[in-house]
């Protein structure tokens, strides 16, 4: 009978822990970003290094103080592809983060292949966004476009 309670104990501890390293990861730190909101403004680089806001339409974004790489936004721009890559500057290694399920407008795999495909094409957004980090956004022909925040080469050092 002790082995049982002892097993069954130690089951019920290990389910109560996993519980809790899945909402820690999936929800409990994550916002949603208000589409009016500062922090909802998209902008992209130029040769210049100046940055330039693009007007972003249906807006969905989800954020978190926890870290800087919980950043992931969905939204669409009415501007071409063509004049984003005559105007400003792509983004040579882009790799799209996995967003959690609660955000399912933000598939990494499916972005991420269309990166290496050429149907989406990434821009810098804005260098250093949090020390360490680069927002980046990859923009699809038909307007549809996502954003996330990846380490640059100054999160190495």
């Amino acid at each position: 009978m002790n082995g049982k309670l002892v097993a069954g104990s130690l089951v019920l501890t290990a389910l109560i822990a996993g519980g809790a390293v899945w909402y820690t990861q999936e929800r409990a730190f994550y916002h949603e970003i208000d589409p009016t909101s500062p922090e909802a403004a998209i902008r992209l680089t130029g040769p210049s290094g100046d940055t330039e806001p693009v007007e972003a339409e249906a807006f969905e974004g989800i954020d978190s103080a926890s870290s800087p790489l919980r950043f992931r936004a969905c939204f669409t721009t009415p501007m071409s592809l063509a004049t984003l890559t005559d105007t400003f500057e792509a983004y040579p290694d882009p790799e799209p983060r996995i967003a959690p399920r609660q955000f399912p407008c933000f598939d990494a795999a499916q972005i991420g292949a269309d990166l290496e495909s050429g149907a989406a094409v990434a821009f810098l957004s804005e260098r250093n966004i949090h020390p360490g980090f680069d927002r980046v956004v990859a923009v699809y022909a038909d307007g549809r476009a996502y954003a996330w925040h990846q380490p640059n080469e100054s999160a190495d050092q």
